[in-house]
């Protein structure tokens, strides 16, 4: 959508026109997703060239390896967005559900129903998936988005938002239902428009999410780094734990629910050490230990930063705990209440520290990996929140959300029940 207008001026019309997204039919909706999706594989050359001067310009200019696989936007990943975005299709319509009704007297009726939030700006990563991600889930949810990608995904970000924009504008969405900014000065002018954009949801590093926090009145919602963690207590599986902290590890490094820390309880040491410290080699995972481990393995030394880093790498950083509360201690104190998992057969231990790890997401005996909206059967995710307003975890449609309360009377008044001629019976409804 390309306006001489200034980024207030669209801001205004994109909240103006949000309540005709609002109102678009679950049909017009879903016909939209289906001509973007045909729209990325029919045009998805076009989006690899792009995507290949993007990874040329990266090499470059000497961004990390991690950077780079999540640049790359190859006919593999454009298939499986397309795959995301049909799954979508066929997700029930989040908008609309009522989720309570109430009779507040005879013929006083009160429900509250699903509705958009309206305006919502998402600002994220090198990843141009998750510009296809967010914006379709925005689509599906009947929200106005404003889109800004990663400076080093510019030219795949371009390509892809004008595929996505005039496929569903062509479907019969709002002319102003989407909007793509790519200076970083328009980030700049965005966290000024309070009176028109409801929501936004950065994601990146925690300076930058502290960054737009301190500096805009609009509600933010999301995460910053993904410090994740594995407890692997003292009833531990042996072979169970060894596979989910490799998978957990190496299956995909540079995403914000890899783990970066293990704690091992003491008394599994001798057994659990030895043997995963040969996977890692297999794999070239760097270890950093404390000199429990150490007197175990040969490995470099854990520090205290190390427990505070997310490292979007080959690397962990492992801790030997006396039980299971200085491991929850330690989840609590560093991790990021991302996702964090306990390995043991002890159900009343798994209970224990599912109850008390303050975290978005917590596990038994599963890869961190799963902390993801797709996984979770969302259609995907616009992000992570580790707040605990409004929504948590994996951000999917109903985490698009909201609610509006409808009453529906005949000729009541106020007056009648404040003057006692009539008294209100609060009668819950089946729904």
């Amino acid at each position: 959508m390309k306006t001489d207008m200034t980024i207030k001026e669209q801001t205004k019309l994109m909240k103006l026109e949000s309540s005709k997204m609002a109102a678009m039919s679950l049909e017009v909706r879903n016909n939209a997703l289906k001509a973007v999706a045909d729209e990325l594989i029919a045009k998805k050359e076009e989006i690899i060239r792009a995507n290949e001067e993007d990874l040329k310009k990266a090499e470059e200019d000497g961004l990390q390896k991690s950077v780079l696989k999540r640049l790359k936007f190859n006919e593999e990943k454009i298939n499986g967005v397309v795959e995301g975005i049909n799954d979508l299709i066929n997700l029930t319509d989040p908008l609309g559900k009522v989720q309570m009704k109430r009779e507040l007297d005879e013929g006083l009726l009160l429900i509250r129903e699903s509705c958009p939030i309206g305006v919502i700006g998402v600002i994220f990563e090198s990843r141009p998936d998750a510009m296809v991600q967010i914006s379709t889930l925005c689509i599906k949810s009947g929200n106005c988005a404003i889109l800004k990608g990663g400076s080093e995904a510019m030219n795949t970000n371009r390509v892809v938002f004008n595929i996505i924009y005039n496929a569903a504008v062509n479907a019969g969405l709002p002319k102003n239902c989407m909007m793509q900014i790519e200076a970083r000065e328009d980030i700049t002018a965005i966290l000024d428009c309070h009176e028109s954009v409801d929501l936004l949801i950065p994601r990146g590093s925690n300076a930058f999410v502290q960054y737009i926090m301190s500096n805009t009145k609009i509600p933010v919602m999301g995460h910053a780094d993904g410090i994740c963690h594995i407890y692997a207590d003292k009833d531990a599986d042996i072979e169970k734990a060894v596979k989910i902290i490799i998978d957990s590890k190496t299956q995909y490094t540079a995403v914000c629910n890899a783990t970066e820390t293990l704690l091992v309880h003491e008394d599994i040491l001798e057994k659990l050490m030895p043997v995963l410290n040969e996977a890692f080699k297999t794999k070239n995972v760097e270890v950093r230990g404390t000199q429990k481990i150490r007197n175990i393995i040969d490995c470099e030394q854990a520090t205290e930063e190390d427990f505070a880093t997310e490292y979007l790498d080959l690397i962990i950083s492992v801790k030997s705990v006396n039980n299971i509360d200085e491991a929850i201690e330690h989840i609590n104190r560093y991790g990021s209440h991302h996702t964090d998992c306990i390995i043991t057969e002890d159900d009343k231990a798994a209970e224990y520290f599912m109850q008390n790890v303050d975290s978005a997401g917590v596990y038994k005996n599963c890869s961190t990996r799963f902390a993801d909206g797709y996984r979770y059967g969302f259609g995907a995710e616009v992000g992570i929140s580790t707040g605990k307003l409004h929504a948590r975890g994996p951000v999917g449609l109903e985490g698009l959300c909201t609610y509006k309360y409808k009453l529906y009377g005949d000729g009541h008044i106020v007056d009648d029940y404040a003057a006692g001629r009539k008294k209100f019976h609060f009668k819950d409804e089946q729904i």
